[in-house]
């Protein structure tokens, strides 16, 4: 009993001596990448310059439609509901061509984190590109890590305040630039561009333009790591959608530890004991844009963006140690290698296969959609007050609202007919059903009786067909819908 007690006084003690301040987040630790050349760096470069390059300058590519239609190849025109894509136009009635390629966008991201993992994140991902365009500049105009260090341990003087504003100024540019491209999507560019520069550009231009500037700049330029870390749920999801064969950077430790460097290494390889090939030089760690260190493994902050790889053969070339020391390397290769079993890369495996099929289906059935797309439409609608309308001599009428749709960008002539009323005549109100013409890119709603003298059943509901056909062409479209009868 006097054990216990004494364990539960101490328990007390220690706890009041425990500081009552600890804080509830882990503080942000500032993270000074180094900069690094290879293989996996030149990809990111050339990624982020076909990206960038793509994002900036498409709204400006032009693109042949005709007249009274737009000339931008990339354009989502709000005021009038459409949205163009080089040769495509898509109404909103189309609006599952967009759900279609977001569900093709989800299925690819699955397949290549099936295949390596969070190759999106290091390479692809708009927030890694607009951080790797960020820190190009930081090191461009502060130097390089050392140097970055140095500057802002150092205290404030002349030459760091002018580099610093240097390089916050380049950022907001970039970032406004960044801004104003977004907008040119939505509004033809040349003209828009003329109207920002003049101040004649609509106030949700500018505020657009503002909220983009704001957000890029505090992403990329501040907040970085903190953005992959704590704020994007990718990196969770895709741990759940995983599996061992999936190829993330790894560190080889069984061929690295025990770390030394190369001295110490060499005097215990001369005496056959183990040695790895890692020094513990840091460098995986110095170029890492999250400062992960690859050698505890995989983590939640990890891109998977290879620059360690690049950095860690660097460092193996100059000691004349074989490279690969950290790799892309899957899970069960890692213990395969553990157990002395041999190794096999199954990039094919009934998930990626099952993916791949999917997407091959997705792309299948919207590109079926797109060659057999209508260029003309046709709805009705069935006046519901009254139903019908019994005239003087017997007869009874419907009347619908017929809405004509003419997706092309020349004015069309329709034919309107109507099928499944026996003995049914159909007015156009103010027209002729015989010449029903419509617009360029235009709607057109007509007011329809259907009027039919033969005799109906008690409460009678008919099925009933409105055809649309083009004088020119031929082209027809139909739609269904109900007479009925008292």
């Amino acid at each position: 009993m006097t054990a216990l007690s004494t364990n539960s006084d101490q328990k007390v003690a220690t706890a009041a001596a425990e500081p009552d301040d600890i804080p509830l987040y882990e503080a942000r630790r500032q993270i000074y990448p180094q900069s690094v050349h290879g293989r996996f760096r030149t990809i990111k470069w050339i990624v982020l310059a076909v990206t960038l390059g793509i994002y900036y300058f498409l709204p400006f590519v032009r693109w042949d439609r005709g007249p009274d239609a737009p000339s931008q190849a990339v354009l989502i025109d709000f005021p009038n509901r459409r949205f163009y894509f080089f040769f495509l136009e898509i109404w909103p009635q189309e609006f599952y061509y967009v759900a279609g390629l977001l569900i093709l966008a989800a299925l690819i991201l699955f397949l290549m984190n099936a295949v390596a993992g969070r190759v999106w994140c290091g390479y692809l991902c708009p927030q890694t590109v607009w951080t790797d365009l960020f820190m190009a500049v930081e090191r461009l105009i502060e130097g390089d890590r050392r140097e970055r260090m140095r500057a802002d341990a150092a205290p404030w003087t002349i030459d760091k305040f002018a580099h610093k504003t240097l390089k916050h100024s380049v950022w907001l540019l970039i970032a406004w630039w960044t801004g104003g491209a977004w907008v040119l999507y939505f509004a033809d560019a040349p003209t828009l561009v003329t109207e920002l520069a003049t101040f004649q550009a609509p106030a949700v231009a500018y505020w657009s333009i503002a909220i983009l500037t704001f957000t890029t700049y505090a992403l990329a330029g501040h907040m970085r790591e903190q953005v992959c870390t704590y704020m994007c749920p990718w990196p969770r999801i895709q741990a759940a959608l995983t599996d061992e064969y999936a190829l993330n950077v790894t560190y080889i430790y069984d061929r690295g530890e025990p770390r030394g460097s190369v001295k110490k290494a060499a005097v215990l390889r001369e005496k056959g004991l183990p040695a790895g090939d890692c020094v513990d030089c840091g460098q995986c760690v110095a170029v890492c844009p999250t400062g992960v260190d690859i050698r505890h493994g995989m983590q939640l902050p990890c891109i998977q963006c290879g620059l360690c790889i690049d950095a860690c053969n660097t460092v193996m070339d100059k000691i004349g140690r074989p490279r690969d020391l950290i790799k892309y390397e899957s899970e069960a290769n890692l213990e395969a290698r553990q157990a002395g079993k041999p190794l096999s890369q199954r990039i094919v495996r009934p998930r990626t296969i099952l993916y791949a099929v999917l997407i091959c289906l997705v792309s299948g059935l919207m590109l079926t959609a797109l060659i057999g797309r209508s260029t003309e439409g046709v709805a009705a609608i069935h006046d519901r007050n009254p139903l019908f309308v019994r005239l003087s001599d017997g007869s009874v009428r419907n009347a619908y609202t017929i809405r004509l749709t003419n997706k092309k960008l020349e004015a069309r002539t329709f034919a309107l007919t109507v099928d499944g009323v026996p003995d049914a005549t159909l007015e156009v109100v103010g027209d002729s059903a015989d010449a029903l013409e419509i617009g360029p890119d235009q709607t057109r709603e007509v007011r329809v009786l259907v009027t039919t003298r033969d005799k109906l059943e008690p409460a009678a509901s008919l099925p009933v067909v409105f055809r649309i056909r083009d004088k020119a062409s031929g082209l027809a479209a139909s739609v269904n819908d109900h007479f009925m009868g008292p």
